[in-house]
């Protein structure tokens, strides 16, 4: 018998809610209404379920019981606006005249990310919202995904669902030739919900595997639904980094970087799967930076070292992601290649620039990323600023930790 503790219930809330929250969008057709439905099922279970019992499908205890709160609540309302009673009366009779559900796409999660990224919709505000309504991100996590500020990131959501509601835009799935216009939206926000799994942005944990999973299994329910170059890109990227997992972090949860970790710890299925799709993927020379990214993974998947890493190859890689998807974190990434090639004065010289544009003075990994090159140049003092400037902007635990190490071997030195 499941005991029915808070830490189980909290366990479940984190792994069921936003696949309950979708499917409640999809039969609700309103993203708040769905929202506090969700709430009033957990608040629900909370109560009765340590009384009565556990259900033999907690999920779909959740869905039936959140559809039914969520027409009392209607009931209520229209109580005071009548506006609300067709509403309601119409999903009720849907509850004992059940539709079937629509030729296309069967997973209501992927459903719903193809929603969010409706073309009239900003683009900045479908990958919010998704990350907001698909994994249930908060907006601080989103605005550090984006690079940008919390009160931001909250005005484009609420903006998002504004258009939505306003425009009457549809829960439903794209026709067949309305989904490759979606694609690149899809991607990016599948994209953001791994890395937030693959690197939390804040909290104690360094890997949210859910969050890591789930985009795995989004990208393939892709590749599924479009067989794109770009699709299978995306899907050999997030292999090949999640591949890595086990040796990222200690037994205590601390963070070990890429030439410390025991890479017989490293997922060799994962491995094949995501260099075979990239292959596929680069083969068909219709790839963008997705498969680019992927084709970098692969080539530090194939090294026994660091020493022995293509580090050429890698620059070489860089530089045609550069050319064709522009981004300083792309020319930080190339950076901290070229210092592996070339040597840490050569790397620390495009970094500073990148600050002396403007660009990345926020982002403590820029800064991590400097101290490390002054570190092996033995330039103490100059490591030791920029440690404490990316400690000052780390958010995470494991990685304020390891700076903080960092930091305290400088001065023992």
């Amino acid at each position: 018998m499941t005991v029915v503790s808070q830490a189980w219930l909290d366990q479940l809330y984190q792994t069921e809610s936003r696949r309950v929250l979708a499917t409640l969008i999809r039969l609700l057709g309103d993203f708040d209404l769905a929202e506090e439905a969700l709430h009033d099922a957990f608040a629900a279970a909370i109560t009765q379920w340590p009384v009565d019992g556990v259900p033999d499908n907690p999920r779909a205890w959740l869905v039936s019981t959140g559809r039914f709160k969520a027409i009392d609540q209607l009931r209520r309302k229209a109580r005071f606006d009548v506006s609300y009673e067709d509403v309601a009366e119409r999903l009720a009779a849907e509850l004992t005249s059940e539709r079937e559900d629509e030729p296309g796409i069967e997973d209501d999660r992927l459903r719903l990310i193809f929603t969010c990224c409706h073309p009239s919709l900003a683009p900045e505000a479908r990958l919010a919202l998704t990350l907001r309504e698909v994994c249930g991100l908060t907006t601080e996590e989103i605005a550090s995904a984006f690079l940008t500020s919390t009160p931001t990131l909250a005005q484009r959501i609420v903006r998002a669902k504004a258009k939505i509601r306003d425009a009457n835009i549809p829960y439903e799935i794209p026709e067949a030739e309305q989904l490759p216009e979606r694609l690149d939206s899809v991607l990016h926000a599948i994209y953001l919900i791994f890395n937030e799994g693959y690197s939390a942005s804040a909290g104690e944990i360094l890997i949210r595997q859910d969050l890591a999973a789930e985009a795995i299994r989004l990208a393939r329910l892709v590749c599924q639904l479009l067989p794109e170059p770009e699709a299978e890109g995306l899907l050999a990227l997030l292999l090949l980094q999640d591949a890595r997992r086990a040796a990222r972090v200690s037994a205590d949860g601390e963070l070990i970087l890429l030439e410390q970790q025991d890479r017989s710890l490293w997922d060799g299925q994962q491995i094949r799967e995501g260099s075979e799709r990239v292959l596929g993927a680069l083969a068909s020379r219709q790839f963008g930076p997705y498969t680019l990214q992927a084709a970098i993974a692969a080539v530090h998947a194939e090294a026994h070292s660091v020493e022995d890493t293509d580090w050429p190859q890698i620059v070489g890689l860089y530089d045609a992601l550069l050319e064709m998807s522009p981004s300083p974190v792309i020319e930080l990434n190339r950076a901290v290649a070229v210092a592996m090639r070339d040597g840490p004065a050569q790397g620390l010289q495009l970094i500073d620039n990148l600050l002396e544009r403007g660009l990345l003075t926020n982002y403590h990994l820029c800064h991590a990323a400097r101290a490390d090159l002054y570190r092996r140049l033995g330039q103490k003092e100059d490591a030791r600023a920029a440690y404490q400037a990316a400690l000052a902007l780390a958010q995470q635990g494991p990685e304020q930790r390891f700076l903080a190490r960092r930091l305290a071997e400088i001065e023992r030195d």
